[in-house]
């Protein structure tokens, strides 16, 4: 330990790896295999973003009001029963699939968000 032999092994190891990975002779499938040949890379020089016009996101936001007005009765348990789960570290995805019949996203979220907390990284 005093003299960080191990630091310096998983240092010189992880040297090696990265080292044989940019050179190629550690071939990866999607990290450095597959490529296309030099000089036949695809180059964009200007990409068209889609946008949505004013109606569309008008009707988006009128989607989910109507959603949330047809199923306004059964979300409160649904989101309660997910919020449960979430305690007792049940099953969330098979709740989740439940739960998003009759909850918008952002009402899963906030519900979640209530049991769980936000994750923050520590730095």
């Amino acid at each position: 330990m005093d003299t960080m032999y191990q630091r310096s092994k998983i240092q010189d190891e992880s040297l090696y790896y990265e080292s044989r990975k940019h050179d190629g002779s550690l071939p990866l499938i999607g990290v450095n295999t597959f490529l296309p040949p030099p000089g036949q890379e695809e180059t964009i020089e200007e990409r068209e973003l889609m946008r949505s016009s004013e109606e569309e996101k008008r009707q988006q936001i009128d989607n989910l009001a109507a959603f949330q007005a047809r199923h306004g009765a059964e979300t409160p348990e649904a989101l309660a029963q997910l919020q449960r789960v979430a305690e007792q570290r049940g099953n969330l995805f098979a709740e989740m699939m439940e739960t998003v019949k009759v909850a918008s996203l952002g009402q899963v979220s906030g519900a979640l968000y209530e049991v769980g907390g936000i994750y923050r990284r520590n730095m």
